[in-house]
């Protein structure tokens, strides 16, 4: 992997912003891996506000699993630069397309979840890798907000954190932006 640059902040901090401005900087060829499901209007708006943001010579590839796949993807193969906005969708879609029911789930049950959502985060670490792209992942921040009061939420802040502190220890570098100020915190 030529480098892996790990940008994390809250909602609305600036991380999408850097992330394409550290593409635009270091990419010649830039594949943008968007992970969002548009499930209602106000994700759809949200997705095309993004789309319209991008470059329009970068490519869009729509995608949050099954990352195996990109080999068969010319785009992809060509890219030097690959952008993964964002984490924190990726393992909200997983999450939720388990089918358990976290109301009445074992812990045993949300632990197999959990394996498989890193299992598919190293499939694209491992591509990544196996390529040697680089690439910029955008996540959000879970752990500085207000404690969930229902058990989803719980599940998801604790799955989302580990993740982003297993991705943390593989990056190379890693951004936290606050108030659209990006801080270099490794």
């Amino acid at each position: 992997m030529k480098d892996f640059i790990l940008i994390t902040g809250g909602a609305r901090s600036g991380k999408s912003t850097l992330a394409e401005k550290l593409a635009k900087e270091l990419g010649k060829k830039v594949v943008y891996i968007a992970t969002a499901i548009p499930f209602d209007e106000g994700m759809i708006d949200r997705i095309e506000k993004h789309r319209n943001s991008r470059p329009k010579e970068w490519v869009t590839i729509e995608k949050y699993k099954s990352f195996n796949e990109l080999v068969y993807n010319k785009d992809f193969i060509e890219a030097d630069t690959v952008l993964l906005d964002c984490m924190t969708l990726m393992v909200t879609n997983l999450l939720l397309e388990s089918g358990l029911d976290f109301d009445r789930c074992s812990m045993s049950d949300v632990e197999k979840v959990e394996k498989g959502i890193i299992d598919e985060v190293e499939k694209l670490l491992s591509i990544i890798e196996k390529y040697n792209k680089r690439l910029i992942v955008v996540t959000n921040e879970v752990g500085m907000g207000v404690v969930p009061t229902f058990r989803l939420g719980n599940i998801f802040r604790d799955i989302a954190g580990r993740t982003n502190q297993y991705l943390a220890r593989c990056a190379q570098d890693v951004y936290l932006t606050v108030l659209g100020i990006p801080i270099k915190i490794k």
